[in-house]
């Protein structure tokens, strides 16, 4: 049946019915818009800081610390606010901060005029919108797509957002090197405003529940979530995984890219050949029937240290791109499995808050890993750090293997 864990697609079929759900239509297109331009500042933000006068490593690593911190100590907030408000509207308000704090960073790039203080602050804030959005838009899908319909609904997601992302990664480059990091930041908060307003087309109510305290709500998410065993144990996989990918993507790749590899074109030449496997990997996943998903899900992450290794060995840009392929896709079967695992399995009430926990779990060493690249880099180099995190992320990975709800949680039969 493929994969270890049991795997199989099914055959074409007609028009995919979530596409005839209006509100499932405007939230993938928004989605896919505000990804397109944080495809420019994906590229844009690192070579942003690094063009700067007086940059360093460690200046880098500060700002991308300072935006990734806001996402793991607000997630939890988010969670309880997505559970006690509309979802909808949380996250019109985070597409608005998202804009802020990109124009605010595009305008001190593009004037020259970019304390380090300013800078962090802003980054800040765009952490503080992901924070707010990230836990708002789990609880959203399945409040307009029939369980039956959400792997199908998260992947078509996906591939959507992982095609512009393909699309603003190939013109990001490009775009840097001709008009400047400043204007790719611009761009990404032109993506926000849009997106908000697309948003704004689901009106989506508030999830009925009893009154409660900020903090029991706290607890009661916690308690929902550490019941689960295989839930924790992937998360904490995810904490390395995530951490590892940061500190590559966001400063020992463009480091690596500056020395020996070309630069800002390069780079985002092999940053796009990972979003074209995203692609690939949620349009596989939109048909794709696992009998134990959370296992198939643990077991493409081992993927996903491949590229970091081939970094780390100085490998030539034409074997890196197709490693960075590879981790894309495998990816987003993870994702795409995941999400509809966590959706099928907790309850709609807490699914906000159980996934804010997801969220801070597995953002948990991020600031860590990037405020440490840079300085590690600059003492045992760039290479030896990205051996570092390839082989964390397969310790981490095997030892997600131990579990035993990982290895044998079953998926519905109608769903396999």
């Amino acid at each position: 049946m493929g994969l270890a864990a049991g795997a199989g697609t099914d055959a074409a079929g007609p028009l995919p019915s979530v596409w005839r759900e209006r509100r499932f239509v405007l939230l993938a297109s928004a989605r896919t818009i505000s990804v397109l331009g944080n495809a420019f500042a994906r590229v844009a933000l690192a070579f942003a800081v690094l063009s700067l006068p007086g940059s360093t490593p460690g200046r880098l690593s500060l700002v991308l610390a300072c935006q990734a911190l806001p996402q793991l100590v607000l997630i939890l907030i988010g969670g309880v606010i997505a559970d006690r408000m509309s979802r909808s509207r949380l996250m019109m308000i985070s597409d608005f901060l998202g804009a802020t704090a990109y124009g605010g960073l595009a305008a001190m790039t593009l004037t020259g005029h970019a304390p380090l203080t300013a800078m962090c602050v802003l980054a800040a804030l765009a952490g503080t919108a992901s924070a707010l959005f990230a836990p708002a838009m789990s609880g959203v899908v399945p409040q307009i797509v029939p369980t039956a319909q959400l792997q199908q609904a998260n992947a078509l997601l996906r591939v959507g957002m992982n095609a512009a992302m393909v699309l603003g990664l190939a013109l990001s480059g490009v775009t840097v090197a001709q008009f400047g990091a400043g204007w790719a930041l611009a761009l990404n908060a032109a993506s926000f405003l849009v997106s908000a307003g697309l948003i704004r087309g689901l009106r989506l109510t508030t999830v009925a529940r009893a009154a409660s305290s900020g903090w029991a709500d706290l607890r009661d998410g916690w308690k929902e979530f550490i019941s689960r065993q295989w839930l924790w144990v992937v998360v904490c996989q995810a904490a390395v995984m995530v951490a590892a990918v940061s500190a590559t993507s966001g400063v020992l790749g463009p480091l690596e890219a500056e020395a020996d590899l070309g630069g800002a074109r390069v780079w985002s030449l092999i940053v796009a050949s990972q979003a074209v496997g995203t692609v690939a990997g949620a349009s596989f996943a939109v048909r794709l029937r696992v009998r134990r998903p959370v296992l198939v899900a643990v077991l493409a992450v081992f993927v996903m240290a491949l590229p970091m290794g081939l970094l780390a060995a100085h490998a030539p840009v034409w074997a890196i791109c197709p490693a960075m392929f590879c981790s894309g896709l495998a990816s987003d079967v993870f994702g795409a499995l995941w999400e509809t695992t966590m959706q099928r399995e907790v309850p709609q009430e807490v699914l906000s808050r159980v996934s804010s926990y997801d969220w801070f779990g597995s953002l948990a060493l991020a600031p860590l890993g990037l405020l440490v690249a840079g300085p590690v880099a600059a003492v045992v180099g760039p290479r030896a750090a990205l051996a570092g995190c390839a082989g964390l992320t397969v310790l981490a990975t095997c030892g997600a293997l131990l579990s035993p709800q990982v290895r044998t949680l079953r998926a519905p039969a109608a769903d396999t």
